[in-house]
Order: C-alpha cells, then sequence, then structure tokens
C-alpha cells in the first residue's frame, strides 16, 4: 500500500502553508503545470520523491536524458535540469519509484506553438514508444504498469469541449495495451465542479487538478478518492 499525493495545475495555497495536511505521503505524482518551486517545496517538506510529466504551461524539457551513471545531460552536454533535484521527470519513460511502476506522457494537444504540444499523430508515435519501453521492462521482469500519468486525458474521457482541452486519442489504445489500474491527467479545470472517477475499460481514469491524497495498492481495486480542494 502507497500513500499518494497527486497534483495538478493549480496551486493548493494551504498546501503550501503547511504540508502537514498530507503526512504520511510516500509518493507525490504531478501531472504538470505547476510551479517548480511548488513541487520542490512539496518533495522537500514531505521528503518523499517526485515523478511528474510536463502539461503546455511548463518549460520546454524536451532534449534532456540521464547518462548511465545518472548525470543529466542535453545535446551529449552535462545541464542542469529546470525541474526540482531529485524529481523524476517520466515523460516518455517508465519508471519504478516507491514500488510503483509508473509509465508517462506529457503535454497537451496543439493549439498554439507554446512548448509540450502535440498533434494526435505526434502522441501516437510517443505513446508507441511507450508502449514498447513498457513491453520490455514487463518482459524482463513480470511487472505490468501500475499507474500511467499524463497531462491531458483520453480523448472522450473526462476531456473538455473546446479544442485546446480535447484529450488525446492515442491514449487510448496505450492504456487498452498497457492495462493499468489508474491513469491520472490533470489540464481540464473543474472550477470546483466535482470530478468523479472515469473508466477506460478496466482503467480508472481520474482527474488531479488541485489536491488529491490516496492508498493505492498494486493488484487491487482502485478506491473512490474526495479530491481536497482549496480556493
Amino acid at each position: 500500500m502507497v500513500r499518494v499525493l497527486a497534483v495538478s495545475d493549480e496551486v493548493d495555497e494551504s498546501l503550501r502553508a503547511d504540508a502537514g495536511a498530507a503526512d504520511g505521503t510516500e509518493l507525490i505524482l504531478a501531472c504538470g503545470d505547476l510551479p517548480f518551486d511548488y513541487l520542490e517545496y512539496l518533495m522537500n517538506a514531505l521528503d518523499v520523491p517526485l515523478v511528474f510529466v510536463p502539461g503546455n504551461h511548463d518549460p520546454d524539457l524536451s532534449g534532456y536524458r540521464s547518462s548511465r551513471n545518472g548525470l543529466i545531460l542535453r545535446a551529449g552536454m552535462p545541464a542542469k535540469p529546470p525541474w526540482p533535484p531529485g524529481a523524476v521527470n517520466a515523460d516518455g519513460r517508465v519508471v519504478d519509484v516507491a514500488g510503483l511502476r509508473i509509465a508517462g506522457l506529457g503535454g497537451c494537444r496543439r493549439y498554439n506553438e507554446g512548448p509540450n504540444q502535440y498533434s494526435d499523430r505526434q502522441q501516437a508515435r510517443r505513446a508507441a514508444t511507450l508502449r514498447r519501453r513498457a513491453r520490455w521492462r514487463r518482459l524482463r521482469d513480470g511487472r505490468r504498469v501500475d499507474v500511467v500519468l499524463t497531462h491531458a486525458p483520453p480523448r472522450g474521457v473526462g476531456d473538455g469541449d473546446d479544442a485546446p482541452h480535447w484529450g488525446f486519442t492515442a491514449l487510448r489504445p496505450l492504456v487498452d495495451r498497457l492495462q493499468p489500474a489508474l491513469l491520472l491527467h490533470g489540464h481540464v479545470h473543474p472550477y470546483g465542479a466535482a470530478t468523479p472517477d472515469l473508466h477506460l475499460g478496466g482503467s480508472v481514469v481520474r482527474n488531479v487538478v488541485g489536491r488529491h491524497l490516496f492508498d493505492f495498492a498494486p493488484g487491487e481495486p482502485v478506491p473512490d478518492v474526495h479530491p481536497t480542494r482549496h480556493a
């Protein structure tokens, strides 16, 4: 059982003022569009690992990679990434953190020339690469992906009516292949409305804009969660 703090898009000022409200957290999962200094504060205050994917309001994070000895490189040269030291950028990667296997795919539908935006075709290529990486990992150790971490939701499952907030069609076959227990996303602001869990096949699709704290156990049914939101 892992206690997860999932955050996205909106800074929770009460949590920034007192991280004690999330005591017991063992892992932070961030779905994009949050200031990196806020994420660094949460990591340090709770003293837990943080895994994130970028959103469309985050800086361009393309081109960074980790060398075998853990050094961050960009264009083949050592570089200091803009995200918090120690945080794990899961965009396009499969990572194992705090006992969970997480596959990440950041960004949203392209609607202007900003960073971390993709056409559905571009995201489909990225999703195919992620699927191959997850398959290779599962062939190696028999473990499946527990959580898919995205910024935008799948098309037709919790996305918006306007083009910038349409979901990615490519996420639907990705979820069908990986069959994670949970897909977490942000990007679509509920503006105070309830955000009930949705389903895509056997996977729960959860909008985590704001702050959501829940317990997750791989291989067990995903419990309902009630978001903690503060103006």
